[in-house]
């Protein structure tokens, strides 16, 4: 519209004083004027085709992502090496926008005072060399219309990949031992495991307790209402609130299970790309280092 009128009132008034009054460049009105004449040049076809492949991305992730993490889909998935700039500059012309983190939800974490807490073996180091050395858990709440549902998950500090999870409408101890047994079986850990959490009344109960020893698994617990002490895990929850929850509403607890697991299983764990690993999801990560591992192994018998 604006090129437009400029067009139409260029043989009364100065282009030049124009384009400044009405906030445009003259440089962008003979650029209008070469692309009206001559069709779009390289760099429009350049950028329209970058824009549908961000578009595409920004839809996969489902609507999640910004520029950080398009970039790094162009470059994994596209093979493509665009700068961050560019991708942003393409996001605000189609109105493309990730999402922002909140602050504010309340913590759910209640000590038992008679409890013997196990002491914190983590220490705020959240770095792991290979999986099942340490894992984090923490549980939250997810509002519907029928009250909330509470989620418990289990997270491996190696590739931040849910290895468990469980949801009930209550919080009693077997919520999180159902999240600890979902992740003992379908990690098989071995010797020396830390399992790491705050010292709320379910993550300090006997029945907690005993099933950590039946795993031969190490209880560790930071300070109450310390989110530092469990950063990893709250950072997320964080995710899973922005990206998911205050996003939706949920009618039934049922519709909220569907949805978180989904959300799990269907884009964190396979899709998602994390800043900590790289940039690949969590499953990418364990995969490549899983490959690592065995060309490693590979090659000792020939080194011998």
């Amino acid at each position: 519209m604006i090129y437009r009128l400029i067009d139409e009132e260029k043989a009364h008034h100065p282009v030049s004083l124009m384009s400044r009054l009405l906030g445009v460049s003259r440089q962008g009105y003979y650029q209008h004027v070469h692309r009206v004449e001559h069709g779009p040049g390289p760099r429009d076809r350049s950028n329209a085709e970058l824009a549908e492949r961000i578009r595409h991305h920004h839809e996969q992730s489902r609507g999640t992502y910004g520029a950080p993490r398009i970039q790094a889909d162009l470059r994994e998935i596209d093979g493509l090496r665009v700068g961050r700039n560019r991708i942003a500059r393409l996001m605000r012309r189609e109105v493309l926008v990730g999402v922002h983190r909140r602050t504010g939800r309340k913590g759910l974490t209640s000590q038992d005072r008679m409890a013997a807490a196990p002491p914190d073996l983590v220490g705020r180091d959240f770095t792991a060399h290979a999986p099942n050395l340490k894992w984090t858990a923490d549980i939250t709440y997810v509002p519907t219309d029928q009250g909330w549902l509470y989620l418990a998950v289990v997270m491996d500090l190696f590739s931040r990949r849910i290895v468990g999870w469980a949801m009930a409408a209550h919080m009693r101890a077997e919520l999180v031992c159902d999240a600890l047994s979902m992740a003992v079986s379908a990690r098989r850990p071995g010797p020396g495991l830390i399992h790491h959490s705050d010292k709320g009344a379910q993550y300090t109960s006997l029945s907690f307790g005993r099933r950590c020893e039946e795993a031969g698994i190490a209880p560790s617990t930071g300070r109450t209402g310390s989110c530092y002490d469990n950063a990893v895990t709250e950072s997320f929850f964080a995710s899973l609130e922005t990206e998911l929850i205050d996003r939706a509403r949920f009618a039934t607890r049922a519709d909220a299970e569907r949805e978180v697991f989904s959300y799990i299983e269907g884009f964190y764990n396979p899709w998602r790309r994390h800043s900590a690993n790289g940039q690949l999801s969590p499953t990418e990560y364990e995969r490549r280092h899983t490959e690592a591992m065995q060309e490693k192994l590979a090659v000792l018998p020939q080194a011998a």
